[in-house]
């Protein structure tokens, strides 16, 4: 019988835009599976051999990407907020690296930040995956909540693509995970750091407006 292990290792040895898609939903539902170990080395065969296509690379992984977050969006939309906890501190949530904490961490960060915490979230580590859950709890609009999914999750695979890509140039195939894995979250919280200062700005900038007028 072949393992779930096996299966996911088999995906990462034959990368193509369907496995891509594939790893990414699981990626960005409740089961752990870092995006750094699937689309760095996808950009990776990109850049070397040329049979995958960078732009589409991006795209297979952000339509993973939301996809993954729509199964948590309507979990947690479901079954409510008391199993969600449940579920993350029984033991296949443990397994899942899951706990009542990081929930807990997600939907704060969520209620203070509103629903644009689904987009900026994304780029977030520890955030990312989880973001979608108090987003299910709070009944985000659907089509709010697929846009800014898309975003956050488009930004960041476009990083990781564009990481992979110039990495082909620098390091052998067997460094690019832990050189990727060492950068990725300074590079994460240095874009979510670079949006929410463009969000203060326009926001000041529109309340500076709405007081000349």
């Amino acid at each position: 019988m072949l393992s779930i292990s096996t299966f996911l290792q088999w995906c990462l040895e034959h990368l193509n835009y369907w496995t891509i898609t594939l790893l990414m939903t699981i990626e960005s539902s409740f089961i752990p599976f870092p995006s750094e170990i699937v689309v760095p080395p996808a950009a990776y065969h990109a850049a070397s051999t040329g049979e995958m296509n960078l732009f589409l690379i991006i795209l297979s992984a952000t339509v993973g990407a939301c996809l993954g977050a729509l199964i948590n969006y309507f979990l947690a939309l479901w079954i409510g907020k008391p199993l969600v906890y449940k579920f993350a501190d029984s033991k296949i949530g443990h397994l899942c690296l899951l706990d009542g904490s990081k929930v807990q961490k997600a939907e704060e960060y969520f209620n203070q930040h509103g629903a644009i915490s689904t987009f900026v979230g994304r780029l977030i580590p520890a955030i990312r995956q989880l973001i979608s859950i108090p987003a299910g709890l709070a009944k985000m609009s659907l089509h709010k909540f697929i846009v800014f999914t898309a975003l956050g999750a488009g930004i960041w695979n476009v990083v990781l693509a564009l990481l992979g890509y110039y990495l082909e140039r620098v390091v052998p195939e067997e460094e690019l995970i832990s050189t990727v894995t060492e950068y990725s979250h300074e590079i994460g919280y240095t874009i979510a750091g670079v949006v929410f200062a463009v969000l203060a700005f326009i926001i000041i900038r529109n309340i500076i407006r709405k007081r000349k007028k």
